[in-house]
């Protein structure tokens, strides 16, 4: 697959990334190379990794525990005092390899240290791949909120290499398709019926898809890269979603939600509101639950867990003067920013939900 170029690197595919990736390590010359990765990616991923560098290198390997409750301060303190102890200086480069979690918080780390080094991220999971890797938002969790920390800077490439995805549990890969489907759904009707059978699904498919995700988040970030106006869209469903994902995170009684699964579950949400707020047709909207439900699980939801969730929407990052801000849609492909909606009327919609 062809490289894609934005203002700032560019991402590359397969065994092209590996080529690029050789190139700009020979040119460059850091002083040191270091590689973040959790305690699966670095058994399942880095060899393989590795096995296709070319150049001659040498590395360290921070290793981190899995999980999104690693994505902290005392785990940023952590590498930042690892870093300094092997020596790194400003002229060393921090390769991330893996899912979401270690590509915000390897591009916050390399961010921060000595005023920033560096980084390049190679996704290991399809979430990453498609989301979190691109785009520049880098970012640790501030308790169970979740990337209220952080800065926006991109790093020297991309490297998606499709491989990778053959280590995932099948909740993982459902995860990632969640942003894919946000995707077709603030800009591409086309795009979002593409998801509608996926049992015939091949590896050349997914490769395609993924391109295809990848691109429609470029162009978004590329017109707005500071999240004024259209980048916005790219939170359809991350409003809800993140407070839910940060209410089961913290609550010992609750089963931990993936990213992903949160998501799928405020798309939902979102999509009920949208047909109070923006007009969005029934027949649409039954379609778009319809369809995530036939990927992700229901999740149970008690009355109790209402009103703590919506308390938790104050913390979302695109509130502003007080307001909470939602992202819903007119239609598919046709998002609207910037949206107010009454709380019984977000109650109304987790009891859409449970019907």
């Amino acid at each position: 697959m062809t490289s894609i170029t934005t203002q700032d690197y560019s991402i590359h595919f397969n065994s092209e990334g590996y080529k690029a990736l050789n190139a700009h390590l020979k040119a460059t010359h850091y002083s040191k190379i270091f590689l973040l990765a959790d305690e699966n990616t670095n058994i399942d991923c880095v060899p393989l990794f590795l096995a296709n560098i070319d150049a001659d290198i040498t590395y360290d390997i921070l290793e981190i525990e899995s999980g999104e409750d690693q994505k902290n301060i005392e785990i940023s303190l952590g590498l930042w005092e690892a870093l300094s102890e092997y020596g790194a200086d400003r002229k060393s480069l921090l390769i991330n390899i893996g899912g979401g979690v270690i590509t915000d918080l390897g591009g916050f780390i390399a961010s921060t240290f000595k005023r920033g080094i560096n980084f390049i991220n190679v996704p290991t999971t399809l979430l990453a791949m498609v989301d979190a890797s691109i785009g520049g938002k880098t970012g640790i969790d501030l308790d169970h909120l979740k990337n209220q920390i952080g800065v926006v800077n991109t790093g020297e490439m991309v490297l998606i290499d499709t491989q990778f995805l053959g280590t995932l549990p099948e909740n993982q890969m459902r995860s990632g398709l969640a942003e894919m489907l946000k995707h077709g759904l603030i800009s591409s009707k086309a795009y979002w019926n593409k998801f509608k059978d996926l049992s015939n699904l091949t590896v050349e498919d997914l490769d395609l898809l993924i391109y295809e995700s990848v691109l429609i988040k470029k162009n978004i970030v590329e017109q707005d890269p500071n999240e004024e106006n259209l980048r916005k869209t790219l939170n359809f469903g991350h409003t809800l979603g993140h407070a839910i994902e940060s209410y089961f995170l913290s609550h010992p009684d609750k089963k931990e939600l993936l990213h992903g699964e949160a998501i799928a579950v405020g798309m939902i949400l979102a999509c009920y509101l949208s047909t109070q707020v923006t007009g969005l047709s029934e027949a649409t909207n039954e379609d778009i639950k319809t369809t995530l439900l036939n990927t992700f699980d229901k999740v149970t939801f008690e009355t109790s867990d209402y009103a703590p969730i919506i308390e938790l929407l104050k913390y979302d990052k695109k509130n502003e003067h007080g307001n909470i801000n939602f992202v819903l849609l007119k239609d598919i492909g046709k998002p609207q920013i910037n949206c107010i909606v009454d709380n019984d009327l977000i109650i109304e919609a987790f009891k859409f939900y449970a019907k």
